[in-house]
């Protein structure tokens, strides 16, 4: 009998001792040697040429399932994830019902549960009808912890009050999410949307919309002595503000921030149109500056797809979003590539990043004794996305026609092949994370 299921072989491996020839062996799921390992194995798969890179987890995606399956569910944007080199995924809980009670957080859990290809974490939306139940709800299996919109975007959760948010964070132990927008604003500023210009979307939700709420963020993080991850920052204030709280809060950064700018909205129309927004390139490079310095921690797609018929109503009744969560290792590894980051630093935001802020049970690292989850990348291969190679309901990517340099070859979830050399190998046997704050009791 194989001493081991699979070792791979040849690579340049990076992980905790940084970049280096390593073999990989695995057993049973889990990554059992490292190193130059010897013995038999039921297949060696030879990655000549080729790095792995920790399992890639995209900590913000939409999956939109239930109710908005028309442009999503858990089966195609799972399958997208893992054509694009991603092990896991965090989905949000603005559905349809809402994901906001113990029945429908369980209900997506068994939906996701060996029809998902990639593992899975799902949020608990905190609204203000909820908290008394969020201390139980954050701790439940498979829960990546508490989502909180504080301004409007897709859906109905929606806490924009200081009261309601306080609440929350006092309620809760673990780091809650938010979307930082200040809906008080954004109410007063709506006079500001020209109709038929997606360019005016950046002007309605100003940087000062964005900073004004995170700024009441941090003191009621301050004020309660809790926990926050602020997502998709678009403004380089923020980005400035956010280095002086630290030790509250951490930061989260998109691919689309960090990759378009003003001209999207000449080219892309409303298929620019995201929440937060897309800016100008001045803030593209202070958010590019708050990567170089080590303020920005963890890289998430925000994948929000909307169908071609809605992000073609005429602005402001075109729906705000754009796939993502299949384009974001081309995208970044064609950022490494230009040198805007090293690949450590990429490891870092998207696999050591997501274990240490949210405390993921055995994924994140190449390591013995933890998921052999691991994405296999190309790093000199230049391919040209399109939207027929998208997965998504969708069917479109904003950086269709776009060629990078850098690209997803394998994709491995728990020791098994799910995703080589663009085809679909292993279906369907996605299963929850776990989580160090919320592990079960035995006995």
């Amino acid at each position: 009998m194989a001493q081991y299921d699979t070792i791979f072989k040849n690579a340049t491996v990076v992980n905790h001792d940084g970049e280096g020839q390593a073999d990989i062996a695995v057993r049973n799921g889990k990554i059992v040697a490292l190193g130059t390992v010897t013995g038999d194995a039921a297949e060696v798969v030879d990655c000549k040429g080729l790095h792995i890179l920790p399992g890639v987890i995209d900590t913000q995606v939409h999956f939109r399932e239930p109710g908005l399956t028309h442009k999503e569910d858990l089966e195609t944007g799972s399958l997208g994830a893992v054509m694009g080199g991603v092990t896991g995924v965090f989905e949000m809980p603005n559905t349809n019902p809402l994901t906001t009670t113990r029945e429908t957080f369980e209900a997506k859990i068994a939906a996701g549960t060996n029809r998902m290809h990639c593992d899975f974490a799902f949020y608990i939306g905190g609204t203000h009808e909820n908290v008394g139940e969020l201390a139980v709800l954050e701790k439940l299996p498979g829960c990546a912890g508490v989502k909180v919109f504080m301004g409007s975007s897709t859906g109905s959760l929606l806490v924009q009050d200081d009261a309601g948010v306080e609440a929350i964070l006092r309620a809760i132990s673990r780091r809650a999410a938010f979307h930082s927008e200040d809906e008080y604003m954004l109410e007063e500023r709506k006079y500001l949307r020209v109709p038929g210009d997606p360019s005016s979307h950046p002007v309605w939700r100003s940087p000062a919309v964005a900073m004004s709420c995170t700024t009441r963020l941090v003191n009621l993080a301050r004020k309660t002595g809790k926990r926050i991850h602020v997502l998709h920052i678009s403004t380089k204030q923020e980005m400035v503000y956010l280095a002086e709280h630290k030790d509250v809060a951490s930061v989260e950064v998109t691919p689309h921030h960090l990759t378009l700018d003003e001209t999207a909205y000449t080219r892309l129309g409303t298929y620019a149109q995201m929440n937060p927004p897309v800016r100008d390139r001045d803030h593209r490079e202070g958010i590019w500056k708050g990567v170089a310095n080590g303020v920005a921690d963890i890289l998430g797609s925000d994948h929000a797809p909307h169908t071609r018929e809605e992000k073609d109503h005429e602005y402001p009744a075109s729906h705000s979003g754009m796939t993502g969560v299949q384009t974001l290792v081309p995208t970044m590894l064609d950022h490494v590539n230009a040198g805007k980051l090293s690949l450590q630093r990429f490891v870092d935001m998207t696999s050591h990043g997501p274990n240490r802020l949210f405390g993921i049970a055995g994924k994140g690292r190449i390591a013995v004794g933890y998921d052999a989850d691991l994405t296999v990348v190309d790093l000199k291969r230049r391919e040209t996305i399109t939207n027929d190679w998208i997965k998504s309901r969708a069917g479109w990517t904003p950086y269709d026609g776009v060629t990078v340099t850098g690209w997803p070859v394998g994709t491995i979830v728990r020791g098994h092949k799910v995703m080589w050399q663009g085809e679909l190998v292993t279906a369907s046997q996605g299963q929850p994370m776990r989580f160090l704050e919320a592990l079960p009791t035995q006995g």
